[in-house]
């Protein structure tokens, strides 16, 4: 920054020390923070050499940078209100049009999940050995949770004439009795077509049921989670393995690999995209760019 825009930061800090009266400890709070703004603009955008040039793409890079550095939300949080205090001054003075820190907001704290499987534990997860109908069924289930993002309930649910094999998809009731049609892995169908084969012999003449107990009625909730648990043992994972986890791997993974938010918000059945967001492990910064490249009032205009 130039020699007049650090004069307008000595400014700042006396307008806030004399008028708005603040004390010793938050006028420290507003100096490192602005300093430490001041500091990445001329290391990361020396371009930038006046505040008049400051856009809310800075200062989302900014936070972006500073959460990559381990910084809290609280903490961006507050330097991003120190910022949008000076420029509020800048514009009281005339020397700014805008406030570029208007709609910039901090990443909101992790919402911690129950957990995941990394791709390696979810492939011994499902490496389980044997071609005994019971075997058969647990794999097939199993591959379904984790290729297609299914809950408990959705799989339960299903029959014969919900999985369309020819075209790999499998069509789901999900909550609010909204259908949604669903991918299916090649592996699922390989281990599908397996199960389907030994069905005949396990399910009542009347079952509709995909997945039948030994009893030959649709399987249960309850039997469903004791299977998952039985091959997590066997295959010797620590971790507490139930249906939701399996679909928690899903669609971090699918997140990690594609960076299509909206896409897993359709494959997972969430009405609200914020649902589907406490599994986005991204890069926020490159959230924030998509948000600036696409958005109509966030482009920039050369007026």
């Amino acid at each position: 920054m130039d020699t007049t825009s650090t004069q307008w930061l000595a400014d700042f800090m006396q307008h806030l020390a004399s008028e708005r009266r603040l004390s010793p400890h938050t006028l420290s709070s507003y100096k490192r923070d602005l300093n430490a703004f001041a500091g990445w603009l001329k290391t990361q955008q020396p371009a930038v050499t006046q505040w008049a040039n400051v856009d809310s793409q800075h200062l989302r890079a900014w936070t972006a940078y500073g959460f990559r550095q381990g910084k809290s939300p609280r903490s961006l949080s507050r330097a991003l209100s120190s910022t949008r205090s000076f420029f509020k001054y800048l514009a009281r003075e005339k020397h700014v049009t805008r406030n570029p820190a208007d709609g910039v907001s901090a990443p909101r704290g992790n919402k911690r999940l129950p957990g995941t499987l990394d791709a390696d534990t979810m492939g011994r997860m499902l490496s389980i050995e044997g071609d005994d109908p019971i075997t058969c069924r647990d794999r097939a289930i199993m591959e379904l949770f984790y290729s297609s993002g299914l809950r408990l309930a959705e799989l339960v649910a299903l029959d014969p004439t919900d999985i369309d094999m020819a075209d790999r998809t499998v069509r789901v009731m999900g909550k609010g009795s909204k259908e949604r049609i669903v991918p299916v892995g090649r592996k699922a169908i390989a281990a599908l077509q397996q199960w389907l084969a030994q069905r005949a012999a396990f399910a009542s003449v009347d079952e509709t049921a995909l997945f039948v107990s030994q009893r030959g009625s649709r399987i249960s909730h309850r039997n469903v989670q004791n299977r998952l648990l039985h091959w997590a043992r066997v295959q010797g994972i620590a971790s507490r393995v139930h249906p939701h986890l399996l679909r928690h791997s899903f669609a971090t993974h699918m997140l990690e690999s594609s960076r299509d938010l909206r896409g897993v918000q359709e494959l997972l059945g969430h009405a609200d995209i914020g649902t589907t967001q406490i599994y986005a492990h991204l890069d926020f910064q490159h959230l924030a760019q998509i948000y600036d490249e696409a958005h109509p009032r966030a482009k920039r205009r050369d007026d």
